[in-house]
């Protein structure tokens, strides 16, 4: 009998691709996908992207969508308890193995295991350790569409938001740019693919640089003092609208 399993899905091209690969398995059976969403602009998490973007998407892979609400300023303690009681509910429905896109950030891997042996679920990642060209090269090969909808100012600035990630995305992103911005340097919206009944429809409207500020506690921040200088804090966003 295959694993009853749940994927993490951040609405963008690594969760998409991990989905791909992990539906063409007998090992799984993919019974929904788990979204955050900041509770307070009815977006998806680290993205920025509206809701109703999200749920055509979800509608158009035929999945069911279990969604986290997250206030707009949350602790780690905050975050890490209500991820619990979610996970904890998701066990209690006989989920047991948990789907990530994650590629080779080390301590994230560890965060994710540690918090979910402790509930008895097993975390799976098809991409772990995968060469990032190569993933981008299967994305675009089988046929899966993609917008930029988050980057760092700092990284690949305005001139890359509200792009399509295609051959010429690549081609153009600047030296020590990860392929699959596995370093946070832009986050995507996939809007079309082998996993899609049919292509989900929006307009691109305004584009936002945002800034943010490390939060004044030690435990809450995600850096370390010799990161400071290099950390990114502005953003671009693309507001997409549906159609």
């Amino acid at each position: 009998m295959p694993y009853k399993t749940y994927m993490n899905w951040s609405s963008g091209k690594d969760s998409c691709l991990a989905l791909y690969r992990i539906l063409q398995e007998d090992t799984y059976d993919v019974g929904t996908l788990v979204t955050t969403m900041n509770d307070e602009v009815g977006r998806v998490s680290m993205h920025g992207l509206p809701k109703q973007l999200l749920f055509e998407q979800v509608k158009q892979i035929g999945l069911p969508l279990h969604t986290i609400n997250l206030p707009g300023v949350v602790s780690m303690e905050q975050y890490g308890m209500i991820m619990n009681q979610h996970v904890q509910q998701l066990k209690n429905d006989g989920y047991t193995h948990a789907v990530f896109g994650d590629i080779f950030l080390e301590d994230l891997k560890a965060y994710r295991e540690e918090q979910l042996n402790t509930l008895g679920v097993k975390a799976v990642f098809p991409l772990w350790k995968n060469d990032t060209k190569s993933l981008m090269r299967e994305f675009i090969d089988a046929g899966f569409k993609a917008i930029t909808v988050s980057v760092s100012d700092k990284k690949l600035g305005k001139d890359f938001i509200g792009r399509l990630v295609d051959d010429q995305f690549l081609k153009d992103l600047p030296e020590g740019v990860d392929p699959c911005g596995e370093n946070g340097e832009f986050h995507t919206f996939v809007f079309d693919g082998p996993v899609f009944k049919d292509p989900v429809s929006f307009s691109i409207g305004e584009k936002i640089l945002r800034s943010y500020k490390p939060s004044e506690k030690e435990e809450d921040n995600c850096f370390r003092d010799e990161d400071e200088v290099t950390w990114d804090s502005s953003f671009w966003f693309c507001e997409l609208i549906p159609d």
